[in-house]
């Protein structure tokens, strides 16, 4: 897997700073990416970490030939260490890995695989999340040729992935350095994903596993500044505006930024949650783009919620927002399992599901919004339509936290008094998922998806595979309760009929018998 040459398939581009232990599992993965030797290269850029990391890379390399340490003045964030990462790497694609995060077995072969096969400039391999979201819609499938406007890429802005070494150099794509440094990574994937003449999803393997620390010292995690925040955010739209891509890419782009990086922070229990006059700056930054930089049609592409958020954030009315994010956070989804059966290795399992606010079933308008308790929170003019609403059916490897969704049949069956009920019947092949891989025990979960929310609901089943490619074995506690029920009836009606027949033998007994 190289060209030939002392040049290595792969460099990965680690920055690092103050890890420690962190690193461990990153380490230990590297072993395990069924590439030959001298088939990757791993540069570790360490940003003037004051602990015991620099001698730790130190001894990570003087026990490997493939590992190379660069040893730079601190910046603070991983912009200039990834540039200076770059620079030293000398592999045909690159690699962008974080320090507290972790490849899956054999990601980078099959990564390199794929991008030689179909000639890509990026390939994004499956992620998995560890206490922090991953784009799931973009990882329902592989993709071979995947854009903006065919495939939901925007869901999907950080850095993580494998590039075209050449690519990167002859578009000059580098990470921004200096001020505003959030959002570095936006600011890369927008114009790589516009200039790439091919990209790539691989989706049928964990690939690499994003994790957010239990002590949250991940470099970029400390709380932004609004103000410097929203300066990013417009320099990337910026980039996007430079390029003047197709209408539907600029919108793909452009509605991703508004739900993830705008609404969302002005809604549920991330607004509760914030410092109040850390909130209203961000409202009044966020209400001032919208009016400034988001065209009408991409608002008008966002979900029903997103639309009313928007509309409120415009208009400064905080408010409201308060009143309506106390609200949301009370928005769950409610699933059963209507019936399950297993064939051989197939699994079939059918579901409804629907939305509750508090006790009560959501209900909707005609339009398809969600009855809200904020008078006057939809704008004027705007349709708004439910579309899109189902249930998806998915399935978790509990041991690893890999995920999949499952092929459904989905219906969605309106009610006269607003309700809206969801039925899905997913069948999962257990020889075929994840390549046969299914050792383990797996979790079934259904995700409503409508007007804006997709919440997850367990489901009370529990998938057992003793072997990868074995039959199933489900545990429903609802037939174990059943079985409870019947073993507690029967050994009490046991105990009944032995406490009648010792009196009925008591009392057949002579008189003189029973003195």
């Amino acid at each position: 897997m190289s060209d030939g040459t002392d040049r290595p398939a792969v460099s990965v581009v680690v920055p690092t700073y103050n890890c420690g232990a962190h690193l461990d599992p990153l380490v230990a993965s590297l072993s395990r990416q069924g590439l030959p030797p001298g088939g990757y290269e791993v540069i570790f850029a360490d940003d003037g970490s004051t602990d015991g990391t620099p001698q730790r890379l130190d001894e990570l390399a003087a026990a490997d030939p493939h590992v190379r340490v660069l040893r730079l003045p601190h910046s603070g964030w991983p912009s200039r260490p990834r540039n200076q990462g770059l620079e030293q790497a000398r592999g045909e694609y690159v690699f962008f890995a974080d320090d507290d995060d972790w490849f899956g077995d054999e990601a980078l072969a099959r990564l390199h695989s794929c991008a030689r096969a179909h000639d890509a400039d990026i390939v994004v391999g499956r992620m998995i999340g560890h206490r922090r979201g991953v784009p799931r819609e973009l990882f329902r499938e592989n993709r071979f040729d995947a854009t903006l406007a065919n495939a939901p890429l925007a869901d999907s802005m950080t850095c993580h992935k494998l590039f075209r070494r050449s690519f990167l150099d002859r578009h000059g794509l580098r990470f921004p350095e200096g001020h505003p440094r959030r959002l570095e990574d936006h600011r890369l994937m927008a114009a790589a994903y516009l200039l790439a003449e091919r990209i790539c999803v691989l989706a049928d393997h964990p690939c690499y596993h994003h994790a957010r620390r239990e002590d949250a010292g991940n470099v970029t995690a400390t709380r932004m500044d609004p103000a410097e925040y929203y300066a990013a955010l417009r320099a990337a739209m910026d980039i996007v505006d430079a390029h003047r891509p197709p209408a539907a890419a600029r919108l793909r782009l452009h509605r991703r930024w508004l739900r993830k990086e705008m609404l969302n922070r002005l809604r549920g229990q991330a607004l509760l949650s914030a410092p109040e006059p850390w909130a209203g700056q961000v409202a009044d930054e966020v209400g001032q783009l919208v009016k400034e930089r988001v065209a009408p049609e991409a608002i008008a592409g966002v979900p029903p919620m997103y639309q009313v958020i928007a509309h409120l954030a415009a208009q400064g009315r905080m408010a409201d927002l308060r009143r309506l994010a106390e609200w949301d956070v009370s928005v769950r989804a409610h699933a059963a399992v209507d019936r399950w059966q297993v064939e051989g290795r197939t699994l079939t399992v059918a579901v409804s599901a629907h939305l509750r606010a508090g006790d009560e079933p959501l209900r909707f308008d005609d339009r398809g919004l969600p009855v809200l308790p904020v008078a006057g929170a939809a704008p004027d003019g705007v349709v708004m339509r439910a579309g899109g609403a189902r249930t998806d059916v998915v399935i978790r490897r509990r041991e690893t936290r890999e995920e999949f969704f499952l092929p459904v049949d989905a219906t969605t069956e309106p009610a006269a008094d607003g309700r809206v009920c969801h039925r899905s019947t997913a069948t999962v092949d257990f020889a075929a998922l994840d390549g046969g891989r299914t050792r383990g025990t797996w979790e079934v979960r259904a995700r409503v998806i409508q007007a804006g929310w997709a919440l997850d609901a367990n489901l009370p089943l529990v998938v057992r595979c003793a072997a990868d490619g074995g039959p199933p074995r489900v545990e429903d506690p609802r037939r174990l309760r059943a079985r409870i029920r019947r073993a507690v009836r029967r050994i009490r009606d046991r105990a009944l009929g032995r406490t009648a027949r010792a009196g009925s033998r008591s009392h057949d007994r002579p008189a003189a018998a029973r003195r």
